[in-house]
């Protein structure tokens, strides 16, 4: 048996709701006759662990995901970029990783959709160098370089030859006007496709590649750009099929790895229970998936893709929470998935 310890980060809003959808689903695998079991370590982090500590993302807190094997977030509200970007400096995640994939009995703009924006992770205006000249002016400096490209590349080729059979990745960038930043990103990412000649390789300008997921969404595979423009055109491709409620997404370095729904803390509807839990269901998969390639674990692999397997069939039976058009509840939803894992 293998056991995994997972640091469960609760966030703020809604967090608490989707967090312990995720946390019954593991209990219900840690309830079975499974070879995997989790440990699981709730963690506090976000908005309401800096009213109650004073710190965003306090010591005792970080010290529970450095003892992890990974991480699953919840969504965190104001104080996000003081708890997931800081790990992912931490942490050196520097592969964003963000499906957008169309599911049955969900309205979307196209019903065969399946693309993966990978967003470098690590640099860009996230770095937070903002500086004021005088008060009515402020100045922010982009960070690109040669390391940080290449390796997002590297990864974003060789997910594209195991995804499917389509084998495409397109380069996103604006060289045209910020000719230094991103003609680095972009001559760096040439590079690295002379040496994936089985992927077939192209380029798209940022807006032209905004306007072409709305158009043709499924001529899309594997999107390969840079930090800003990936968190943007990742929030448009999970629009494209259904909404930011099945938006999972992962942070990935080379020893660790962050998992947590694309969307925010939605505080507007957090105690309602009409959150959709699949955002994180799905982050969970991909946790999974990622246990089962570092561990070599191929019970981790089939669980998370039985994780999705489940959600899909709920689907087609219009077994659906309200967002997307149902009548369920995020525990109900939940529950449901937690009883056909077996």
């Amino acid at each position: 048996m293998t056991r995994y310890n997972v640091a469960l980060i609760i966030g703020d809003g809604i967090g608490s709701e989707l967090t312990a959808s995720a946390k019954m689903v593991l209990e219900s695998i840690n309830d079975s006759n499974s070879k995997i079991k989790f440990r699981i370590k709730e963690v506090d982090a976000g908005d309401n662990a800096l009213n109650k500590f004073g710190k965003a993302l306090p010591d005792f807190s970080l010290d529970i995901i450095k003892k992890s094997d990974v991480c699953l977030k919840g969504p965190v509200g104001e104080t996000a970029a003081d708890v997931v970007i800081v790990l992912r400096r931490i942490f050196d995640l520097y592969a964003n990783i963000r499906p957008a994939k169309s599911y049955p009995n969900i309205k979307n703009l196209a019903e065969t959709v399946d693309l993966v924006t990978i967003r470098e992770n690590t640099e860009d205006v996230y770095l937070g160098w903002e500086f004021n000249i005088d008060e009515n002016t402020v100045i922010a400096l982009r960070m690109t370089t040669e390391r940080a490209s290449r390796r997002i590349a590297e990864y974003a080729f060789k997910a594209a030859r195991l995804r499917n059979r389509k084998k495409k990745v397109v380069i996103v960038h604006k060289a045209n006007v910020l000719r230094k930043g991103d003609g680095l990103f972009a001559n760096t990412c040439r590079s690295v496709a002379d040496k994936y000649r089985d992927v077939e390789c192209s380029e798209m300008y940022v807006d032209a590649c905004a306007m072409n997921l709305i158009r043709n969404p499924e001529d899309f595979d594997v999107i390969l750009t840079t930090n800003l423009f990936g968190d943007i055109l990742s929030d448009e491709a999970a629009q494209v099929v259904g909404g930011l409620g099945i938006g999972p997404a992962a942070n990935i370095g080379n020893s660790f790895a962050l998992f947590e729904p694309v969307h925010g803390a939605a505080f507007d509807i957090a105690g309602k229970y009409v959150a959709n839990p699949s955002s994180i269901l799905l982050s969970t998969k991909m946790m999974l998936e990622w246990l089962a390639d570092k561990y070599n674990d191929p019970d981790a692999f089939n669980i998370g893709q039985r994780i999705e397997e489940v959600i899909i069939s709920l689907l087609k039976q219009n077994k659906k929470t309200k967002d997307i058009g149902g009548k369920l509840s995020t525990t109900d939803f939940t529950k449901l998935v937690a009883s056909c894992m077996y």
